[in-house]
């Protein structure tokens, strides 16, 4: 009897659940936007079972319902918009009631801890003042020209090696190394070596990876901290993971410390004139030193990984994008290539180095016009490449680096197009789904078309609200010009020396992270270019 009763009370309430379903489903949301929200559960079930393509999953309620939706996630209500007037008064006009938030420091402390990412108030605005001041420095500007330039060319000389060889490359992979090599170069002033002959496999940066990925998962995994106090599953895994990094930091800042440390003369202002010494943490060690800020070794660690982080898988992720799109769309690597040849015979083709057959020019031979034409960009050089230019901003329009970013709502507020948000919530805008309206880009707003930035031959910018790859407001990315640098270096290189196929059979789509990563990499065949 009492098992039958049980079963009869389970039973019962299953069929009161359903009922309510469909009561709430039938009357109480007819009208509503966005996803189907289940008593209790929200849209959890539904966006659970789209979480390997939830960047993508918001474009359909968008394109239906408008620019603007909300739901509930388990004990939170999510607000999704992809309109650039919400956009705009939530990064600028009512900047303060959207800061980053309580819910978003503790999923990223791990990796980020208490860097310019990861706070707001005092503590961003003076870690903000210190980094604009830093970032405007013309010394870093040419630091960062030279060492993007230098491993621009090692990473050619990998590639002309791959091609020699027949060899098919993961163009992400090598991506990674690149900007994880060269950001910590001028971050650290440390070269970590992963682009070293045989590619070796470096902890630090598998560490950095793991950390990454599973403080990203966070935001949908409701049970993490549980599992964390229980050392199981991904929290077991991030905690051994978010350890090596932190090990690994730390030891790189005792021994830039001891470098300095070593001079009889001590350092300060005239270090930054040595030739070298424009790294981040040369600069802020003279700030420490001067008494112009006090910096303990973790503030060193959280504010030079929070820059390696911004700079290193954004733009590897960018890069991957644009030679994917390179692959599918020739005809825009040939555009790029005839531009790149105008901009060499207008520097009097210095790059160019004389033979008697293309045939029969060899690797060495083939590296020497590699870093001969490398010679011919500065910062103001690539300027003069407007077409690759477009076609890195297109690439940004349709894969945005951060293709979601969340804030909380600290109270109560009406949008701009007069949805009302609940102080306690989440609001997230979505630049990818932004890339891909009609209403915001036209009816060929999913098509790769560089063409679109161009007018009368100088490209237009967009409002950095309806085009947010770099966000806006208060919290722009400080690294916009850097990163622009470093992509239009590299991609200049790569698209004026060799030619990117596919590999058959390759499958091209992103891993569910904070960053849009290809979940399988980037398998390419590559070919010489002998113009």
């Amino acid at each position: 009897m009492t098992s039958l009763t049980v079963l009869w009370g389970f039973l019962s309430m299953i069929v009161a659940y359903l009922v309510l379903a469909l009561v709430d489903r039938w009357v109480l949301q007819r009208g509503r936007k966005g996803p189907v929200q289940w008593p209790i559960l929200g849209a959890t079930p539904e966006i659970l079972q789209n979480y390997g393509f939830f960047n993508d999953w918001p474009v359909q309620y968008f394109l239906r319902d408008g620019l603007t939706f909300s739901c509930k996630m388990a004990n939170l209500t999510y607000t999704f918009t992809a309109d650039p007037a919400n956009v705009e008064h939530i990064l600028k006009t009512n900047f303060a009631n959207y800061p980053k938030g309580k819910v978003f420091h503790e999923n990223f402390d791990a990796f980020l801890g208490d860097g310019i990412f990861n706070v707001d108030g005092e503590i961003w605005k003076k870690q903000r003042k210190t980094a604009s001041f830093e970032f405007a420095s013309r010394k870093l500007r040419e630091y960062s020209t030279v060492v993007f330039r230098d491993y621009s060319v090692k990473l050619a000389s990998i590639l002309t090696d791959a091609s020699s060889q027949h060899q098919a490359m993961d163009m992400q992979d090598l991506f990674m190394r690149f900007t994880l090599d060269s950001i910590f170069k001028i971050a650290f002033g440390y070269e970590i070596g992963t682009l070293k002959p045989g590619l070796p496999d470096i902890p630090f940066a598998k560490a950095f990876e793991i950390t990454n990925e599973v403080t990203s998962s966070r935001f949908m995994n409701p049970f993490w901290k549980l599992q964390r106090a229980l050392k199981i599953g991904s929290e077991a895994v991030v905690i051994k993971s978010a350890k090596e990094v932190d090990d690994f930091t730390y030891s790189v800042i005792k021994a830039r410390k001891a470098e300095m440390m070593s001079s009889t003369k001590g350092f300060g202002k005239g270090d930054l004139q040595s030739p070298g010494k424009g790294d981040l943490f040369t600069r802020f060690m003279v700030l420490n030193e001067e008494g112009n800020q006090q910096f303990t070794d973790k503030n060193f660690r959280d504010t030079l990984l929070n820059f390696l982080i911004a700079g290193r898988d954004t733009t590897a992720v960018t890069l991957s994008w644009f030679v994917y799109m390179m692959t599918l769309h020739p005809h825009v690597a040939q555009k790029i290539l005839e531009e790149l040849l105008n901009f060499e015979e207008s520097e009097n083709a210095v790059s160019r180095v004389d033979i008697n057959s293309k045939e029969s020019m060899g690797d060495e031979h083939f590296n020497q016009r590699i870093l001969k034409f490398s010679g011919l960009f500065n910062f103001d050089s690539l300027l003069r490449l407007p077409y690759l230019h477009a076609c890195i901003l297109e690439t940004l329009r349709l894969y945005p680096a951060v293709p979601m970013d969340p804030k909380s709502i600290v109270d109560d507020d009406i949008l701009p197009d007069g949805t009302a948000v609940k102080k306690g919530g989440m609001i997230m805008y979505a630049p990818y789904s932004m890339g891909r309206m009609p209403s915001l880009w036209g009816p060929d707003a999913t098509e790769f078309r560089p063409e679109r930035w161009i007018v009368n031959g100088v490209v237009q910018p967009e409002s950095p609200f309806k085009f947010t790859a770099f966000q806006a407001g208060p919290r722009i990315c400080l690294g916009k010009d850097s990163a622009m640098l470093q992509l239009r270096m590299s991609l200049a290189i790569l698209c004026r020396f060799f030619k990117f196929q596919l590999v058959p059979g390759s499958v091209v789509k992103y891993r569910q992270m904070s960053t849009l990563l290809l979940a399988h990499g980037l398998h390419v065949e590559i070919t010489k270019r002998l113009d």
